[in-house]
């Protein structure tokens, strides 16, 4: 077969899978039109713009280009740790909006980056596309934009990654700067073991065969663009199943949905074979004397809390929080508990500052359970306060 056949047949086969998709898609989106009303009643925030106070082009040790924004609160306290957030794969700064705005509003200098071939910050040689580099790129950040002061590193999935491989390759930065570290939804090792809640089996394939489909996609993002072209409730509704495990905004899908189809296939597809070989667990020794907190959702299908509970076999000393009816976008999902359980790591950090090293004292758990249960009683009240409101228009 000719490599202009293969690609014929390849965009035939990934117009028939979207099709299929689409068809079983259009039962589930009935559902999602009948739950509109409940998304609204969660509140709806259209706006999720940030102006931040700087921004910056950092550029990486091979050149790369790295969007950085920086939000500074009126009247900073310099003494104070500065924030920085690494955001995980396919998803750019912007997932941080609540975050950000929390943060801010605390009095924290916030620093957000886009990572290597993500949001606005320029691509790399596909070769470039390791979980080290990326710890390299957070130093190139670290060096330029918080060349001084204490830091609180914060990383979700994949920038958790990269924070473990800053740890491993300068432990003595973490030593003399690091006061605090946030590791949520990620994993040190292992993410062969993804079963993207299909059962190990299914998973199993999915694992075996996805990173080559992936690959052979990767230079035609020009087909992946038509079979997705139009498809924005299609879009929605993969992000809402895989995502999220509660309900959340339609605006909140949108952004997810943006950030994650905003990558591209190439990037996406090179990132895979370095993330598969991710090995990080023995950094996670250079953490023992900063405050760390490890945070993952239950219902997590891409680093479920088997990935969280080997974290902390590493590091016993974290707070270890696990939110029920928690997804794998979890800051974007529950953004009040994440920002709390952020603010709640600073001050703890603050309190202790360097002299936080208590390796020894393992702490419990900490499951935070009443989410859904307080979010379906508010549900119901704006339910029956837009019915009620209704009834007086008519």
């Amino acid at each position: 077969m000719s490599p202009s056949e293969r690609t014929t047949l390849l965009g035939v086969g990934v117009g028939i899978a979207a099709a299929g998709v689409a068809t079983v898609a259009g039962v589930a989106l009935d559902r999602l039109r009948r739950d509109r009303e409940q998304a609204v009643s969660l509140g709806t925030d259209d706006d999720f713009t940030i102006t931040p106070q700087e921004s910056h082009v950092v550029v990486a040790d091979d050149g790369v280009p790295l969007h950085v924004e920086v939000d500074v609160p009126d009247g900073l306290d310099q003494t104070r740790p500065t924030v920085v957030l690494c955001h995980g794969y396919t998803l750019d700064l912007r997932c941080w909006v609540y975050q950000r705005r929390a943060l801010h509003e605390a009095g924290y200098r916030v620093v957000a980056w886009d990572q290597r071939g993500h949001g606005s910050s320029g691509a790399g040689d596909a070769e470039s596309y390791q979980v080290e580099q990326l710890g390299a790129d957070l130093r190139q950040v670290i060096d330029q934009v918080v060349p001084e002061g204490d830091l609180v590193l914060v990383g979700h999935s994949m920038g958790g990654m990269s924070v473990m491989a800053l740890a491993e390759d300068d432990p003595g930065l973490i030593r003399q700067r690091v006061v605090g570290v946030a590791l949520i939804s990620t994993s040190a090792r292992g993410l062969h073991r993804v079963t993207w809640g299909l059962g190990s089996v299914l998973g199993g394939v999915v694992n075996r065969v996805g990173p080559l489909a992936m690959t052979r996609l990767a230079g035609r993002q020009d087909i992946i663009d038509a079979a997705m072209r139009g498809g924005r409730k299609l879009q929605e509704l993969i992000v809402d199943r895989s995502a999220f495990a509660s309900p959340v905004p339609l605006s909140v899908v949108r952004l997810t949905a943006d950030m994650i189809f905003g990558t591209t296939m190439e990037v996406m597809a090179a990132f895979v074979p370095g993330l598969n070989r991710h090995d990080k667990a023995e950094a996670l020794a250079h953490l023992q004397g900063v405050e760390l907190l490890v945070l993952n959702g239950d219902k997590d299908l891409l680093t479920s809390p088997v990935h969280s509970e080997e974290i902390i076999d590493h590091a016993p000393h974290a707070e270890h929080v696990l939110v029920t009816a928690g997804g794998h976008i979890i800051m974007l999902e529950h953004p009040d508990t994440v920002s709390g359980e952020l603010l709640a790591l600073i001050l703890r950090a603050e309190r202790a500052g360097r002299q936080q090293a208590a390796p020894g004292r393992p702490r419990p758990r900490h499951t935070v359970t009443d989410l859904h249960r307080q979010r379906s009683g508010r549900q119901a009240r704006r339910s029956r306060k837009l019915r009620a409101q209704r009834r007086e228009r008519s």
